[in-house]
């Protein structure tokens, strides 16, 4: 084993991502891919009940963070995975799923819970709280959304601009209002 590997394995992921940007050295991606694929394969595998979806989700995951290795700044390197896992996995499932006809049809046309199976009413789910944080306002949903990406109260309070208070208050009032929004559709999927 030679020092050079030995060293990258004890670099934080910081590091590796500065080294990689600034020299493309693939060896410091191959060890963030190491650290971070079995993460990233369980999220997909999460959202696909079959394992070789997870895996082609997993493996666009990696080579979409490659390509975009210099939009990433200062943050949570899992996360931005994860949340670029999730978008793929939407990607994937959009492509896979039959065209309904309209892009403009609401979700309350589609056929209710009873007539779908477990995984229709799953995705169907996503897509409606998909939708619902869209709707929220623009700081309940960056709040959220940093949250979700395993960002602390002080670390969205910087990213944000806003006071820890203010990411309280509009991840309470976040939640508050997906919960309202979502409660009907949650007890569908159960």
């Amino acid at each position: 084993m030679s020092l050079g590997a030995r060293t990258k394995r004890e670099l934080p992921d910081e590091e590796l991502v500065r080294q990689f940007q600034s020299s493309g050295d693939a060896e410091c991606f191959a060890e963030l891919f190491v650290r971070h694929r079995k993460r990233i394969y369980l999220a997909c595998r999460g959202f696909f009940s079959e394992g070789s979806a997870a895996e082609d989700a997993t493996q666009a995951t990696f080579l979409r963070a490659y390509q975009k290795m210099d939009h990433f700044r200062d943050g949570n390197f899992c996360g931005w995975l994860i949340r670029i896992a999730k978008n793929v996995c939407i990607d994937q499932w959009r492509k896979q799923r039959p065209e309904i006809g309209t892009d403009e049809m609401e979700l309350d046309a589609l056929p209710h819970a009873e007539t779908l199976d477990r995984t229709s009413d799953l995705h169907l789910a996503v897509e409606k709280l998909r939708r619902e944080m869209e709707a929220l306002s623009p700081d309940q949903r960056r709040c959220l959304e940093l949250k979700i990406e395993g960002y602390s109260y002080n670390e969205t309070a910087a990213l944000t601009g806003l006071s820890v208070e203010a990411v309280k208050s509009h991840l309470q009032n976040g939640r508050r209002a997906l919960w309202l929004k979502m409660e009907g559709t949650l007890s569908r999927v159960k």
